[in-house]
């Protein structure tokens, strides 16, 4: 291999980024100290939910990579998503100016530079930050999740999915913190006690400690990332008017000293994804892609749950049209299950200033082909702007190991100006819907006997809560046994009868002025599933009543399918 001549080292390079589809073009290929601009090194696009990795030192040209690439999606017609920690990525928005500096780099790729702006959503955790607000609620955040965030340990994140089993059992609904709080405090209470004894494996310690962490999230202020109206992840894929994918940009720089919120959060929106979208097998090009920068974040100190959950989210939402990139330092910061799945790498310089950086070197190598490169050398002499490349080509193989220098950005590489920020999240589509959170009836109303506190309007979407039948407890019980076992096929494992626990009672609803019902927005999930359909069927010979009922059995009954990898579990998918 070392005795290649540079013109066979070119043939090579030449030879394995020759493609036939539609491509993200990467940049220039450097042989021999050279850059060759004959030797264009690119990525398919139909591969690109064959995942991928972006590593590399601090200061190496991460970010400006995700932006050159997202630029190039953008223009294919993918939406994108990006998280911008330090908020350098909403200069995607502005068009960059040129230099002479710039255009003798771009000439000597072979890149035809023209300033240009892109479609950005600007979005923001909660609303802290300039963007529409993006919030979850507990119920669908999951225990997994939450669990995280929280920082308990295996013991207590069980406990933790045993209080959300009990919850979606009795049809309290976690819409926010102080939801999964009060029936926290209703179980630990003295009323509560049967019900905590009949879970099973709950102790009113543990309860105790989980309550706590629930109260010192809230001391932190992180009780404005949980509410209503939740954010559907299917405005992800969005594209713009002119055809091009929407570039959804998540501010998170007042997030910095709260890590693992925003990493578990991006991590919501991934598996809400997983959950909501259809097998699509191998596209043209994907539905979207999904970088999930400072990737390190999501496994320092994950538990056994969590990492089996990414492992299984990675491997599968690629056939749901789904790319995802992580991005790090290092690919020793990724789990070796995760990081097997990685076709597609971009590697920025590394640097061995430790013991530690050369071992995290010498693992690095060990991951890329057979070369004609010196990888250990190249990949510490690296430039800024240059990345070792090798990605998966359109037969599923791994493309020649290429030394690139990068192409450079057509938009601003650092923060656009906060007037046109402003003025974009003014005129977005999605402000009326998301803006204004509001506090609809849930488990807080419930175990209090209160009512919902009227903070705006209704949440778009939801159905409303379904009013007493007049049937007794016992008929629907029976009803629902009889159906379960027609559905499931097997013995049902509902009680026999079902008493109601014995909270205070809510105040009776009010009933809600008639209005014209209003129509549903074209692009919304279909709603419940296969429960959905089932009620639909049922409901229309037997009456609402039952329909109602048969959903809620569907809710309780299909909670292994309904909750996802992650128990994650959407108001939409119910």
């Amino acid at each position: 291999m070392a005795n290649k001549t540079t013109a066979e080292k070119l043939a090579t390079i030449q030879q394995g980024y020759t493609l036939e589809g539609a491509t993200i073009e990467l940049g220039a290929a450097i042989v021999d100290g050279e850059i060759h601009k004959e030797a264009q090194v690119r990525l398919p696009l139909a591969m690109m939910n064959r995942h991928g990795l972006v590593a590399g030192a601090t200061g190496t040209g991460k970010t400006v990579t995700l932006h050159m690439i997202a630029e190039q999606l953008s223009t294919a017609g993918v939406p994108v998503f990006l998280a911008d920690i330090k908020g350098d990525l909403s200069g995607l928005a502005t068009p960059a100016t040129g230099s002479e500096k710039l255009t003798a780099r771009t000439e000597a790729l072979g890149q035809q530079w023209q300033a240009k702006n892109f479609p950005v959503e600007f979005l923001s955790l909660g609303g802290d930050g300039h963007g529409i607000p993006v919030r979850a609620t507990i119920t669908s955040f999951g225990p997994i999740l939450l669990s995280r965030i929280m920082d308990l340990n295996d013991t207590q994140e069980s406990s933790l999915q045993l209080i959300f089993h009990f919850a979606d059992k009795n049809n309290l609904e976690l819409i926010d913190l102080k939801d999964l709080r009060a029936v926290i405090q209703f179980l630990t209470s003295d009323e509560g006690k049967a019900e905590l004894a009949n879970l099973g494996g709950l102790s009113k310690a543990t309860a105790g400690v989980i309550l706590r962490e629930l109260v010192t999230l809230e001391a932190q202020g992180m009780e404005k990332f949980f509410g209503e109206p939740e954010f559907d992840t299917a405005e992800l894929l969005r594209t713009a008017p002119d055809g091009r994918g929407v570039i959804s940009c998540l501010e998170l720089p007042t997030l910095q000293t709260k890590p693992l919120l925003f990493s578990t959060f991006l991590m919501w929106l991934l598996a809400d994804l997983f959950e909501d979208l259809p097998e699509a097998g191998d596209l043209d090009k994907p539905k979207l892609v999904f970088f999930l920068d400072e990737a390190h974040l999501l496994f320092n100190g994950a538990s056994k749950a969590f990492l089996e959950a990414i492992t299984t989210t990675v491997r599968l939402i690629r056939s749901k049209g789904v790319g995802i990139f992580f991005v790090t330092q290092t690919p020793k910061d990724v789990p070796a299950d995760v990081l097997g799945q990685l076709a597609n790498r971009v590697q920025h310089a590394l640097r061995a200033f430790t013991p530690e950086d050369a071992k995290a070197l010498k693992a690095t190598v060990s991951t890329f082909p057979v070369s004609d490169y010196d990888l250990e050398e190249t990949l510490t002499s690296a430039g800024i702007g240059e990345a070792v490349i090798t990605v998966m080509n359109e037969k599923g193989a791994p493309t020649p190991v290429a030394l690139t220098r990068l192409r450079a950005p057509e938009s601003v590489m650092g923060p656009s100006a906060d007037d046109l920020i402003l003025s974009t999240v003014a005129a977005s589509s999605l402000l009326a819907k998301y803006g204004t959170a509001v506090d609809n009836l849930s488990a807080y109303e419930k175990l209090n006997g209160q009512a919902a506190v009227p903070t705006g309007d209704a949440a778009p979407g939801l159905p409303p809560v379904p009013a007493s039948s007049g049937s007794s407890q016992t008929d629907i019980d029976a009803e629902a046994r009889r159906i379960e076992e027609e559905i499931l096929g097997r013995p049902s494992s509902r009680p026999s009868s079902a008493p109601a626990p014995e909270y205070p009672a809510p105040p009776a609803p009010v009933p809600a002025p008639q209005q014209a019902p209003q129509q549903a927005p074209q692009q919304a999930p279909q709603q419940d599933g296969m429960f959905g359909d089932i009620a639909g069927a049922l409901g229309g010979a037997l009456g609402g009543g039952l329909k109602s009922m048969v959903r809620s059995m569907g809710t309780q009954l299909g909670r292994d399918l309904m909750r996802g990898v992650f128990g994650t579990s959407s108001r939409r998918r119910r």
